[in-house]
């Protein structure tokens, strides 16, 4: 274990990459090249995959969900080979900010469920193949994107204590925490019946 002195400044590295990896807006990145328009003023304005299939393009929106949950796992996989499990995690957390508040789009941006789902796969496989599966169930079923979200969100602390023993569990307190804040108005909506559902516009 690196000396406190060393680690510090390594935490500080690794934090700033996971933030500037989960702050690439993939979803604007793709609508704007394939000339589908401004992400900003289609739908609800988010920049996630949700909102890119409202542009009508299935292999663009499915996209930006791969680079999405990439760029979370990337942060992951980077830090641990290079830092330890302590920065693995803090570049997990900070990638899924940098999602929700990227720096290039003037910190508004998505609401970070693929870059979470990215994250948790990247920690722990097991763990994420069983949210992964726990979102896809609950998004084929009722075709809500955020009840699928907020869903596999409050599934993963259970996981983690089943699957890894609680390794992690302070983490995915936090990211869950994180997924329902950025889902809030989401929620509010499902209590009032008017969320829309997959492919809406």
């Amino acid at each position: 274990m690196p000396p406190i002195e060393t680690a510090l400044p390594l935490l500080i590295l690794w934090a700033v990459a996971g933030y500037l990896l989960g702050s690439i807006p993939f979803g604007v990145v793709l609508t704007r090249a394939l000339g589908l328009g401004n992400l900003r003023e289609i739908g609800s304005g988010n920049i996630g995959a949700t909102n890119v299939l409202r542009t009508g393009n299935r292999p663009a929106a499915a996209l930006t969900l791969l680079l999405d949950g990439a760029k979370g796992a990337v942060a992951v996989l980077l830090a641990r080979a290079m830092a330890g499990e302590d920065a693995a995690q803090l570049a997990g957390l900070m990638a899924f900010v940098g999602h929700v508040f990227p720096v290039w789009l003037g910190f508004r941006g998505g609401k970070g469920v693929a870059t979470f789902l990215g994250i948790m796969l990247a920690l722990s496989w097991p763990v994420g193949i069983v949210l992964c599966l726990t979102w896809l169930i609950v998004a084929f079923s009722a075709r809500i994107s955020s009840l699928a979200a907020i869903t596999a969100a409050a599934a993963s602390t259970i996981w983690i204590m089943i699957l890894v023993q609680g390794q992690m569990f302070g983490l995915g307190v936090v990211l869950t925490l994180l997924v329902f804040w950025t889902h809030r108005t989401n929620i509010a909506r499902l209590r009032a019946g008017t969320e829309p559902k997959i492919g809406q516009k």
